[in-house]
């Protein structure tokens, strides 16, 4: 799975980019970039490595037992950017937003998934597993990483 979602996001950064070669509206630079990003990371498993640094970090600093509630804010900190961002990107791009609702709300939707889910929270993992239906409630094509 985690080969098709490399693909995935690499088709969405090439498809946007022809968005932007036909339209030149600029904005779809940066939806071809963030996907481009996110392909690049998703092959090279960056929020590992950037977990891993924070563990290390925290443990030389002494902070390691306090983690959950820095997780915690951090996760609310990413929750309340992404709205702000979000109501930023509406007032700053209305018409665009107006006509493209789906792509702005899916950006917005990914994003604030993808941070949160690279803090790798155990609780976090366990609700990507559950089940719905007997479907999986994960939101993003690959299977969440093992915690450590």
């Amino acid at each position: 799975m985690g080969w098709f979602t490399v693909i995935a996001y690499g088709l969405a950064a090439v498809m946007a980019l022809g968005v932007y070669v036909r339209k030149k509206d600029r904005i779809w630079i940066g939806v071809a970039l963030g996907m481009a990003a996110l392909c690049v990371n998703k092959e090279l498993d960056l929020q590992s490595l950037f977990t891993d640094i924070g563990r290390v970090a925290s443990s030389h600093l002494g902070v390691y037992e306090q983690r959950r509630e820095f997780q915690k804010w951090f996760v609310l900190g990413v929750v309340a950017g992404a709205g702000v961002l979000g109501i930023w990107f509406i007032f700053r791009h209305h018409a665009f937003w107006l006509h493209h609702k789906l792509l702005s709300s899916g950006l917005f939707f990914l994003m604030t998934f993808i941070v949160v889910r690279a803090i790798s929270f155990h609780h976090f993992d366990v609700f990507l597993k559950s089940r719905f239906l007997g479907l999986a409630a994960a939101m993003e094509l690959a299977r969440p990483a093992k915690p450590k």
